[in-house]
């Protein structure tokens, strides 16, 4: 039977051996540590657990995913969360890069288009902005300007700081948000080659349409594509993207890529220890159409049942590989 990689997502939730162990022996193969909230050397601890719960759970080859920086825009740091009500005008701070793109009147999506505001003053390192779609939203979120594609730099002087170090707490893959292109996936390559990282995988992040557009390119470099929902369904119309996840999943298939998909997977289960139907038949189709890998994110990082996830995941995944066999 063929394989399909599972990967979580490490965060508070699941942070300690016991819960990851519990992970590993449902069927996860490997973790994604999200590094546009922390670092490597931030994050010893969490890493530490996780080698030990894959040598408990007898994983020889755990698969460490480390989701760089990149070129995606994010405001800046909040005091604290924030929960927003609709019709509401907040300054949120934000880098300066990000600040020199916006414009008056700009329509944004904020945090994987969870919340939608419009730009009505920028001034002292923040952006006003009025919300017609609120919510609660966290430092260092994603921000998304509608109708123009900006971003920042292929490796951020952090992402060049954790490749530096990756080696040493036995990092296997590299994500590269919003990839447009295989310059990115170049800058990447080599700046692994720089630190004795030769055999470590770099996973290219579809997120755009610019990226749709050029994945037949991005695929000759890329180990693995990953359609990544959550910001590609900022920059298509939502009811195109099913479909522009069909497309992709059929050019990777065509050309022997390999391919994972990614976001609200089982997002029900960040709070129910049941999955929705729809869930499960996304799971299966992503399967069904040729993914060899499945992630789940808040599900896991976040979540009140993460190793209750993997399970489903795998179970799903399972019956769906069968399928496919048949």
């Amino acid at each position: 039977m063929d394989q399909v990689e599972l990967f979580g997502t490490l965060g508070p939730s699941c942070c300690e051996e016991p819960v990851l162990e519990a992970m590993f022996r449902a069927g996860m193969n490997g973790c994604r540590l999200n590094l546009s909230h922390t670092s490597l050397e931030m994050s010893t601890d969490w890493i530490s657990a996780f080698h030990t719960a894959a040598d408990r759970a007898q994983v020889k080859e755990p698969q460490l995913l480390i989701d760089l920086e990149g070129p995606e825009l994010r405001i800046g740091m909040l005091a604290s969360p924030l929960s927003i009500a609709d019709g509401e005008s907040i300054p949120v701070p934000m880098p300066g890069h990000v600040l020199a793109s916006l414009r008056i009147k700009d329509e944004v999506l904020l945090d994987d288009g969870k919340l939608e505001a419009t730009v009505r003053k920028i001034s002292n390192g923040t952006a006003l902005l009025a919300f017609s779609r609120g919510g609660r939203l966290s430092s260092r979120k994603s921000i998304k300007i509608e109708g123009r594609s900006v971003q920042g730099p292929f490796l951020t002087p952090a992402d060049k700081q954790n490749l530096a170090i990756a080696g040493s707490f036995g990092v296997t893959a590299v994500m590269e948000p919003f990839v447009t292109g295989p310059e990115a996936l170049h800058a990447i390559r080599k700046e692994l080659d720089q630190n004795g990282l030769q055999d470590v995988r770099i996973f290219a992040k579809i997120e755009n349409r610019e990226g749709v557009e050029a994945l037949s390119a991005i695929m000759k470099e890329a180990d693995l594509v990953v359609i990544a929902r959550g910001d590609l369904g900022n920059d298509v119309p939502f009811q195109e993207l099913p479909l522009v996840q069909k497309d992709i999943s059929k050019r990777c298939r065509n050309a022997g890529c390999p391919f994972m998909v990614v976001t609200q997977m089982l997002t029900s289960m960040e709070h129910s220890k049941v999955p929705t139907r729809a869930e499960l038949t996304d799971i299966c189709n992503a399967v069904l159409d040729g993914a060899s890998a499945l992630m789940v994110t808040n599900e896991t990082a976040v979540g009140d049942y993460p190793a209750l996830v993997i399970r489903v995941l795998a179970e799903t995944a399972k019956a769906a590989l069968k399928a496919r066999e048949d």
